[in-house]
């Protein structure tokens, strides 16, 4: 019981520091110079993000960032896309010019070294799987994929669709705190998605954990 008290305690101090030190008006400040660029914010937004995810650098800063600075909507948008283009470089630079380096990269590390052989006896349910769960680092599970025999457009379209969940979780959650504070009342619509999007994404792993077992009882 102490791990969710201990949140609820986190979460209510970050409010605290939050009105003290008075972030609502600089995150409300700093909303409105990304607006201010037009088009280019955004753009520039998805550019940096899929460089960082081919650089092996975490985007889950940037994931957050982007609940404050573009809302739940246009955010869930730009990471999601960002996170499938930064995903699929990744996977092609494994797969067709840095293989060898991938390889010897990727070998020593001992949690990859099973990811090829689950692949070929689970296919896209590791790929849903390892997207729906963190069992593995986002960068490095990018260029891991690139040495299976995944093909190409599975692979983009099922990372796509099984990385926005938690895409939504990050983004709206961030949004919703960021109204809170700056609006200072509770945005209850956005908690309602993320409520809604929580139970659909425990569902989605429950399914898969259990359509994996039964592939594996049947072979």
């Amino acid at each position: 019981m102490w791990r969710p008290v201990l949140l609820l305690g986190l979460v209510i101090l970050v409010f605290i520091l939050a009105i003290l030190f008075g972030v609502g008006d600089k995150l409300a400040a700093l909303r409105d110079w990304i607006r201010s660029l037009g088009t280019l914010g955004p753009a520039v937004f998805v550019v940096l993000y899929a460089l960082g995810v081919v650089a092996g650098i975490p985007g889950s800063a940037l994931t957050i960032a982007a609940g404050g600075l573009f809302g739940s909507l246009l955010g869930v948008v730009l990471v999601s896309l960002a996170a499938t283009i930064g995903a699929s470089l990744a996977f092609l630079i494994a797969r067709y010019f840095a293989r060898d380096a991938v390889a010897r990269w990727i070998s020593k590390r001992e949690k990859f070294k099973a990811l090829d052989a689950l692949t070929d006896k689970h296919g896209v349910l590791i790929i849903a799987i390892t997207r729906l769960i963190p069992l593995f680092p986002f960068d490095l599970l990018n260029y891991a994929f690139g040495l299976t025999k995944i093909p190409f457009w599975t692979y983009v379209f099922w990372s796509w669709l099984c990385m926005l969940p938690g895409t939504i979780l990050y983004v709206v959650g961030v949004d919703a705190v960021i109204q809170t504070i700056v609006r200072r009342e509770v945005p209850w619509p956005l908690l309602g998605v993320i409520a809604v999007v929580a139970v659909i994404l425990t569902v989605l792993v429950r399914f898969a954990r259990r359509k994996m077992k039964e592939e594996s009882k049947e072979r």
